[in-house]
């Protein structure tokens, strides 16, 4: 677990760890159970410096190497995936601004994103338009002084409680994914509002909401990065934030084998515990093995991001499918140690099994990693002939 890190890096990793532990581990099925909004674990992640940590030092964050940024994902996960995900999404939304935003912007904005005294969402999926981004109808039409947006975003994690919204509409219907252009919208913008909250089977303690323009007027200095440009950001953030979908499925997966480990040294059958029994053993040989990989695979890429690589695409991509369906694997053998007890709410293995499955979601399905992975290797296949 500890090959490669720095004494930094495992000391952010044990910190991270002892505050998920101690205090989002003990209301994580509460939040689950009532659906609310974890107020009081943002506090404490905007307190301990976590929900800024990979912004810039310049802008007020903790200037974070990006493997850091993954253990800290990797230890709340492991303790409260709703917690974790409303983290991510602060480094999702905001993630566009750092990589094509204007110095002004970056001065307004990263600050108080940073300090998580705003937090952020990232909008770009539609009801008919999830995996096909090229399909989005949200228009942003060019006035004088203004974009005028009309559409809707579906699915938004932190829908509803975020103050800025990183936001992708078609500035050319007829272009299609060149059409496409990124915007800063404010909470409070007029036209601006919210759809339903999305009452969901996993996660449940994170905002999930549609997003509602009408008429909605932003300045033309909302505008984030270049016209017909917003495509390519929004493929330039999902590699970098890939990755965190990876690491919270490892944390989450460390989870159920940590469940799994104690319930099966403690059940007793035929004279005794079935950990000695050799189909739960294998069960468990295999869990820690697929999670090592998985982590491995997720470190790689934030190993690769800080010596500077440019392109991780590949890597990326692999790590978020390896790791999703590994947790999937993972969390479904930890129900089947625990048995009828792994059906039931009294035990966290339940609660993990509902949660792993947004980790095949969002953030670009199994599938979509697939066509990213296979395209690569094709293309550095072609250049090699």
């Amino acid at each position: 677990m500890q090959f490669g890190l720095t004494e930094e890096q495992l000391a952010v990793k044990e910190a991270a760890h002892r505050l998920a532990q101690e205090k989002f581990a003990p209301r994580a099925a509460e939040i689950d159970e009532t659906g609310e909004f974890p107020w009081d674990n943002v506090d404490l992640l905007r307190e301990s410096g976590f929900i800024g940590m990979a912004y810039p030092e310049e802008f007020g964050g903790g200037g974070s190497d990006h493997l850091s940024h993954l253990l800290v994902k990797e230890e709340i996960s492991r303790a409260c995936l709703s917690t974790c995900t409303i983290m991510a999404a602060q480094y999702l939304g905001g993630m566009p601004l750092m990589l094509a935003g204007t110095q002004e912007q970056k001065e307004k904005y990263l600050p108080r994103l940073a300090e998580g005294e705003i937090l952020a969402a990232f909008g770009l999926t539609e009801s008919d338009a999830g995996s096909d981004a090229g399909k989005i109808t949200t228009t942003a039409q060019k006035n004088s002084d203004s974009y005028v947006i009309n559409g809707r975003k579906c699915f938004v994690t932190n829908g509803g409680v975020a103050d800025f919204y990183t936001v992708f509409a078609k500035t050319d219907p007829e272009a299609g994914t060149r059409g496409i252009t990124a915007f800063i919208i404010e909470k409070d913008t007029p036209g601006f509002t919210f759809g339903k909250s999305e009452n969901k089977m996993g996660i449940r303690g994170s905002a999930t909401r549609e997003l509602v323009f009408e008429d909605c007027h932003i300045p033309i200095e909302n505008l984030l990065g270049e016209e017909g440009g917003g495509y390519k950001l929004a493929l330039r953030t999902l590699d970098y934030t890939r990755p965190g979908v990876g690491a919270e499925a490892v944390g989450l997966a460390q989870a159920a084998l940590d469940a799994s480990l104690r319930y099966s040294t403690e059940r007793a059958v035929f004279g005794s515990v079935i950990a000695e029994k050799q189909a739960i053993a294998f069960m468990l040989a295999d869990m820690a093995t697929e999670i090592e990989a998985a982590r491995m695979l997720v470190y790689k890429v934030g190993a690769m991001i800080n010596a500077g690589v440019k392109r991780f695409t590949l890597e990326s991509s692999q790590a978020k499918l390896y790791a999703s369906e590994m947790a999937r694997n993972v969390v479904h053998k930890a129900v089947q140690i625990h048995g009828g007890y792994g059906f039931m709410k009294e035990f966290p293995v339940e609660r993990y099994y509902r949660d792993q499955r947004i980790t095949e979601l969002y953030e670009g399905t199994s599938e979509i990693q697939r066509l990213i992975i296979s395209g690569n290797l094709l293309r550095d296949h072609a250049k090699n002939l």
